[in-house]
């Protein structure tokens, strides 16, 4: 790393640092969504250095590579910062299944967002009921559709703020920092992944590609975002027929109630 290049990291290091110390002082309770992507790593090194009252959570969708599962064992291993998993609700996954098939998310963009929405959106919701912010890893030159992301706005679908801290790194400042640090990554990186998901939806890249063109590879580019990050990528969410994916999400919602209600029936 260049001498001007390792000035400009630590800069970066620095400002990410007094974002999540501002978190932690205006907004508490704050807690950082780990996708166990390679800048997701770098906030848990940061925050596991830095500013431990951040809680740390990801979401298990069921359809994760092993080398997903095998990151995850190794945080457990290398930070004593806990790592909380958490599941989709196991009607709303049946129900999808018996609508439009185990892998029915090919069929239409309409079916590929109600699955991000069974298996990411709803977990997601629960896991930042009763706190005052959210961190993610999001960078603005990912993709076409996070190209208006600030570093810290009011997530109105969610109901918190939503920090941004590596909003302004680049690709080569991530891995820098994991070069730097000795950061544990998921090893689908080696193998030409450069953004990660769930493993039906995600493949390789070859050299020149964007970084997200394995991402939903059969969809157009202003489509792919699965709902975690809504507000910034509402008119993708729009086109892709709306109204139908509304009644389907408010069926889902409909049936999370239900088994909500009757947990606590039974609690």
């Amino acid at each position: 790393m260049s001498t001007d290049h390792s000035k400009e990291l630590d800069r970066k290091i620095a400002d990410a640092i007094a974002v999540l110390r501002r978190a932690a002082s205006e907004f508490a309770p704050v807690v950082f969504a780990n996708s166990l992507g390679a800048e997701d790593m770098v906030l848990t090194d940061l925050i596991a250095r830095h500013q431990r009252d951040i809680r740390m959570f990801s979401l298990d969708t069921g359809r994760l590579p092993k080398e997903t599962y095998d990151l995850i064992q190794e945080v457990g291993q290398q930070y004593t910062l806990p790592l909380q998993v958490y599941f989709p609700n196991n009607a709303l996954v049946e129900e999808y299944v018996s609508r439009h098939g185990i892998n029915g998310f090919y069929d239409s963009v309409e079916n590929r967002k109600g699955c991000c929405f069974v298996r990411k959106v709803e977990p997601l919701r629960r896991a930042l009921a009763g706190n005052g912010a959210w961190i993610t890893g999001m960078r603005r030159d990912q993709a076409v559709t996070r190209g208006t992301l600030e570093v810290s706005s009011f997530d109105a679908d969610n109901g918190l703020q939503k920090f941004n801290p590596l909003l302004e790194w680049s690709h080569k400042d991530v891995w820098a920092y994991i070069r730097l640090y000795d950061v544990p990554y998921n090893k689908l990186h080696d193998q030409f992944y450069p953004s990660l998901g769930c493993a039906p939806c995600t493949r390789s890249v070859t050299p020149g590609e964007d970084i997200r063109a394995g991402r939903w590879w059969w969809e157009d580019p202003e489509n792919k975002e699965c709902g975690l990050h809504v507000g910034h990528a509402r008119k993708a969410v729009q086109g892709a027929s709306s109204t139908s994916l509304q009644a389907s999400r408010e069926r889902i919602i409909e049936i999370a109630a239900q088994a909500g209600a009757q947990q606590e029936a039974s609690a």
